[in-house]
């Protein structure tokens, strides 16, 4: 449902996009068409995540209805901004999901209405995945006939990005049959949020309830508070 939907906008928009459609899936022009609205102006983070609310994933999943205020902090980069910054010491907040991540979904509300009790006027944040679904900005392995296999490998940015904050991430692992897979090398999981001081990282949270056990569950109010004190914790300097 959600490939006849952005096919649907593509062709809204297709003139903006030069008519060039490719089966890339790496990014192709049609999904950057997917990115536009029918004014053929780029989509706004907002735009992006509720234009997913209520829209059924191919495996048949509702996705989560969320409402993103007009101020909210979030602005969008690349890897190799990041990089930059944290070269030049910079402070900053960092974000790595995607609007289509359903873990994501259930925390970027909560996320935003903490940073505004702390005033915190900007969150850069990474998108990794593209329209379709595919890998972007990360490594990718799949097990199959018993073996590792890496199907998608993630920007040199993203390479620099695992050495810089490896004491802060967990291991990539996947699970096969109940058996854990371990692909040996650390991951940067969604939502990831980071908090950079001066260049050299300092926190980090998912700003997940641990009470949370399905990502497209009706979250609690205990899980809500929980949310709250994780990203409480987070933007407490």
């Amino acid at each position: 449902m959600r490939k006849i939907i952005l096919f649907l906008i593509s062709l809204l928009i297709l003139t903006a996009c030069n008519n060039k459609v490719d089966d890339n899936v790496q990014g192709c022009d049609i999904f950057e068409c997917a990115d536009t609205n029918t004014t053929g102006e780029v989509m706004t983070f907002k735009e992006k995540y509720e234009f997913f609310n209520g829209s059924i994933t191919d495996d048949e999943k509702v996705n989560r209805t969320v409402i993103i205020p007009e101020d909210h902090p979030y602005v969008k980069v690349q890897g190799k901004d990041i990089l930059k910054m944290i070269e030049n010491k910079e402070t900053f907040y960092l974000y790595v999901g995607d609007e289509q991540c359903p873990w994501c979904r259930s925390v970027i509300e909560k996320s935003i209405e903490v940073s505004k009790q702390f005033n915190i006027d900007t969150i850069y944040y990474i998108e990794i995945w593209d329209d379709d679904g595919n890998e972007i900005f990360r490594d990718k392995y799949i097990y199959e006939d018993n073996e590792l296999k890496q199907v998608f490998e993630g920007d040199e940015s993203y390479q620099k990005l695992l050495e810089y904050f490896n004491d802060f991430l967990s291991d990539y692992t996947l699970t096969v049959d109940n058996k854990t897979i371990e692909v040996n090398e650390k991951r940067i999981y969604a939502p990831n949020f980071f908090y950079v001081e001066n260049g050299v990282l300092k926190k980090m949270t998912t700003g997940t309830s641990s009470l949370q056990k399905d990502s497209r569950e009706e979250l609690s109010e205990e899980m809500l508070k929980e949310e709250e004190e994780l990203f409480r914790d987070f933007f407490t300097k």
